[in-house]
């Protein structure tokens, strides 16, 4: 049931209908050379993901529960020349071990007032698996499962479009940051 929606060197996505709205799960994954910690460091709610994540632009940790587990509202920058205008999210984000690896999910929630000049968001249930390639020690295998939907009057092509090229972009990103 799952088709390919873009194919780069770093990563592929692919695209399935979603259960959960009328838009696309998608999956992205590619291996990273780095250890799992460092990579899911990079990924979740803190200090290092705005510094490399050209997509966000704005992120505020609304709440911490514990260690591991908090509310973050944060902003992605327009895309498709502004078709697609800034968005707004707030999502419930938890960290924990998973296997051999880690497991950073999320889901959007309903939770303070849209900020003026945005569109609020909502991320489905998503999450980032990341686990050591046994075979080759200091690269990890990341895989990512995520259903945005950007919400507001947009054409499904150009979400669809938006969508693949940004979790592409995401891994070669996230490959340049871990070299720094």
């Amino acid at each position: 049931e799952w088709r390919v929606a873009k194919k780069t060197k770093d990563a592929t996505v692919w695209r399935k209908p979603s259960e959960e709205f009328s838009g696309y799960l998608y999956k992205a994954q590619g291996v990273v050379e780095d250890v799992t910690n460092r990579i899911v460091d990079h990924i979740r709610p803190g200090p290092y993901r705005l510094d490399w994540d050209s997509l966000m632009t704005s992120m505020d940790i609304m709440e911490t529960f514990e260690e591991n587990c908090c509310v973050m509202r944060y902003t992605t920058a327009g895309q498709l020349w502004n078709i697609i205008a800034p968005r707004e999210f707030v999502d419930f984000s938890y960290t924990t071990s998973y296997e051999d690896g880690l497991l950073t999910c999320g889901i959007s929630l309903d939770y303070g007032e849209v900020r003026p000049n945005f569109v609020r968001g909502f991320n489905h249930p998503c999450g980032w698996f990341c686990v050591p390639l046994k075979d080759s020690p200091g690269h990890s295998l990341l895989t990512g499962y995520i259903q945005t939907e950007l919400r507001g009057m947009l054409p499904q092509s150009a979400v669809d479009t938006a969508m693949s090229s940004t979790l592409a972009n995401f891994y070669a990103d996230l490959k340049k940051a871990l070299k720094t």
